[in-house]
């Protein structure tokens, strides 16, 4: 191992260029990495690393917001151990921000957990340096950084190798990764270690798959059709039309549409785009699930796999093979607040605020205009809470006739009214026991039954009318408003004891006009749409700057009845601006609004529906700050992962990797 002096001397001839490395040599990323972390990030080889650490409370949170992920990754990690423990290695689960999460290892001192490898220690390599999860995470690939490939003298004991978790939508998850303290000099010796983190992370990857899909039917694929069922190579979840909703890597990387390095080219086209097969061949060994049955699929480029397929949880079978998908479309997915916004920064923090609401039984008002959506933040919030499992029941306070309303809430027993029914009713607000109740525009219930509301949540039971004894409950309360609700308590229409009771936290919700990712939820309904009608979801850059201009005071409820629209006149080569509501365009041109800083790409289905000035505006941050992409994320308001990711989608290459 080179002393510490010989070590900087190496770093700074590459990052120079007095030393050359060829591109197909593995060493050419190490040095890439060197290159960046010395003009991008500003980081002297010569200084000392120091260890940084997530504080207790934020790790906590980061844990939480991963629960289900890490519970499936820590099953795989433990059984990888259990292959390497005798050579001294630990097992590190990192996010896509370089924070470990999870580690699995000897905690002895001789341990790497004794140098800086534990449960919260951020490898980003920004600060990091080259190492083997920062450098996993730039580079998106599996690599050994061996002893002297890292970036800080302080490091060169150290051989890691990690390899990138992705979602099933292809987006960044983490890295698992395998690090030892004492190693052989040679990095031959990492070979091993680096074939069974690639295996482990791509198992540990499909455990995950399957669980995220488990109500959605999954082809799964493999070039040895008696392997299927243990070790399926690729995999695809298909709702019942037929339409792609997710994919492992396996099959992003060999079924790509377009091209191979692209991601997410499946999600959202029919299985017939994939295969030259009949659909109703898919169908038919979706019949068959239990039976597991098997057959041979062929892609369009003339590649055939052996296939079965995994029907949903509690789904019914296709009735019938018919060459068009026959069953009933199947349920959208339960809203997550990841999905809820893109780089908007009052969504951002709203959602930061959320996830951490979400843990206590906190009553929670959510508030904003007419159509921001309400309803779908508070399925979110349900969704991430403890009582995801337990039912979310919904309640529209101004849409019940106020003749109604009490029973619709409270519930009767047999006998109460005339017209009752003969067993009585359960109430809506009894049918919620340990689970959310939702009451959207709470703003227009009347006084009498908030008296009665207010009394359900100081005592934590129900009396169902016609009832002599109450029943206990078990409830958390997401209320919403469009209304001004301190107003309505000024004027004697709210009572303000049961305001401060439903108010356990606001949450704000901004107006569509107001905010800076109009062009992620652009694309988001976009795609969601064209999925139910089975239309292209492509869209000109002049129908999506319209979209972008336009002030839609009915907030995003309009703007997903303007999409329908849209896509109802279009044609197969998607939207353009004729094809939008007249009255969309007409107060788009008199709005004056300007589209929002730095807009997220239109979908992938049209490379040409990206705005060009997009590209141009980001060029110009970059020369403008020098290629430090920090100082870019920071002006454009955005998360260097999503700097990097526009970066590769308008081919934009920095100098430094240019060497």
């Amino acid at each position: 191992m080179p002393s510490s002096r010989q070590h900087i001397e190496t770093v700074m001839n590459v990052v120079s260029g007095a030393i050359a490395v060829p591109a197909e040599a593995e060493e050419h990323l190490i040095h890439r990495s060197w290159i960046r972390c010395y003009r991008d990030y500003g980081l002297d080889p010569a200084s000392r690393h120091a260890a940084r650490i997530e504080p207790s409370p934020r790790l906590r949170e980061r844990r939480a917001r991963h629960e289900r992920y890490l519970q499936v990754a820590r099953a795989g990690m433990e059984q990888l151990y259990r292959h390497v423990s005798d050579l001294g290695y630990v097992l590190l689960l990192a996010d896509a921000d370089g924070i470990t999460l999870d580690c699995v290892g000897d905690d002895s001192a001789q341990s790497p957990l004794s140098a800086g490898l534990v449960l919260g220690a951020d490898w980003n390599e920004l600060h990091a340096g080259t190492n083997g999860i920062g450098t996993c995470l730039a580079e998106r690939r599996t690599l050994t950084c061996h002893r002297d490939d890292h970036y800080y003298a302080g490091n060169l004991g150290l051989s890691c190798t990690a390899t990138p978790l992705f979602d099933p939508h292809g987006e960044l998850m983490g890295v698992l990764d395998v690090s030892s303290l004492s190693s052989p000099e040679a990095r031959e010796s990492q070979h091993l270690a680096r074939h069974l983190t690639a295996l482990y992370g791509r198992m540990i990857e499909d455990a995950n798959f399957m669980q995220r899909f488990r109500e959605r039917w999954i082809l799964r694929l493999g070039t040895v059709g008696a392997l299927i069922d243990v070790n399926a190579e690729l995999m695809l979840a298909f709702d019942a039309d037929g339409v792609i909703v997710g994919a492992n890597s396996g099959a992003r990387r060999r079924l790509g549409l377009f091209d191979s390095t692209l991601t997410g080219d499946l999600i959202g086209h029919s299985l017939s785009a994939v295969f030259r097969d009949r659909v109703a061949e898919i169908w038919r060994l979706a019949r068959g699930a239990d039976a597991a049955e098997r057959g041979l699929l062929h892609t369009w480029a003339g590649e055939g796999y052996h296939a079965t397929v995994l029907a949903p949880r509690a789904a019914a079978r296709p009735a019938a093979v018919v060459d068009a998908p026959a069953p009933a479309a199947a349920a959208a997915p339960a809203p997550t607040l990841q999905t809820l916004a893109g780089d908007d920064p009052r969504m951002e923090t709203l959602i930061e605020r959320a996830r951490r609401l979400v843990a206590r039984p906190l009553n929670i008002l959510i508030q904003g205009e007419t159509g921001t959506g309400k309803e779908v933040l508070a399925k979110a919030l349900h969704e991430a809470s403890p009582r995801a499992a337990k039912p979310f029941v919904a309640v529209n306070c101004a849409a019940i006739p106020e003749s109604l309303i009490e029973s619709e809430l409270f519930g009767y027993k047999p006998g109460t009214f005339t017209g009752a029914r003969s067993r009585g009713m359960v109430g809506l607000i009894q049918r919620a026991d340990g689970g959310t109740l939702f009451l959207d525009e709470i703003g227009d219930m009347p006084l009498a039954l908030q008296t009665r509301l207010l009394r359900v949540l100081s005592e934590g039971e129900v009396l169902p009318l016609g009832a002599d004894k109450p029943v206990p409950l078990q409830l958390v309360v997401f209320a919403a408003s469009h209304r001004d609700l301190q107003a309505r308590i000024a004027a004697g229409e709210f009572r303000e004891d049961l305001y401060y009771r439903l108010s356990g936290a606001v949450l704000p919700l901004p107006p569509l006009r107001e905010r800076q990712d109009r062009a992620y939820l652009i694309r988001a309904l976009l795609r969601d749409e064209a999925e139910r009608l089975d239309a292209s979801a492509a869209i000109t850059p002049a129908a999506l700057d319209c979209l972008l201009r336009h002030p839609w005071p009915g907030n995003i409820r309009q703007l997903r009845n303007a999409l329908r629209y849209a896509l109802s006149m279009a044609d197969a080569d998607g939207i353009d601006v004729e094809h939008l509501p007249p009255e969309v365009v007409d107060a788009s041109q008199a709005s004056g609004i300007a589209p929002p800083t730095a807009p997220v790409a239109a979908p992938a289905a049209a490379a040409d529906a990206v705005p060009r000035s997009e590209r141009a505006q980001l060029l110009d941050a970059l020369r403008r700050h020098h290629w430090v992409i920090t100082k870019v994320a920071r002006e454009l308001r955005l998360c260097r992962a999503t700097v990097y990711r526009q970066m590769k989608r308008h081919g934009i290459v920095s100098p430094t990797q240019l060497h």
